[in-house]
């Protein structure tokens, strides 16, 4: 991955991108093996950032108690 996601909606729309490449079968077996390995650590990018924001929402929420 050349450049690194700063926000969600880019890791999302760089894994719908590599999405299609995969579907119309655009890419040789090496490069589709360096694009399935870039969507797994967008994947996870993806999902650091939804668990900082359920915990963020969870203590906020918290505080109205």
């Amino acid at each position: 991955m050349s450049d690194k996601p700063k926000t969600y909606k880019e890791a999302i729309g760089r894994i719908e991108e590599i999405v299609g490449l995969i579907e119309n079968q655009e890419s040789d077996i090496d490069e589709m093996t360096h694009l399935v390995k870039e969507a797994t650590e967008l994947i996870n990018f993806c999902k650091k950032k939804l668990k900082t924001a359920e915990n963020d929402l969870n203590s906020s929420l918290e505080k109205l108690d």
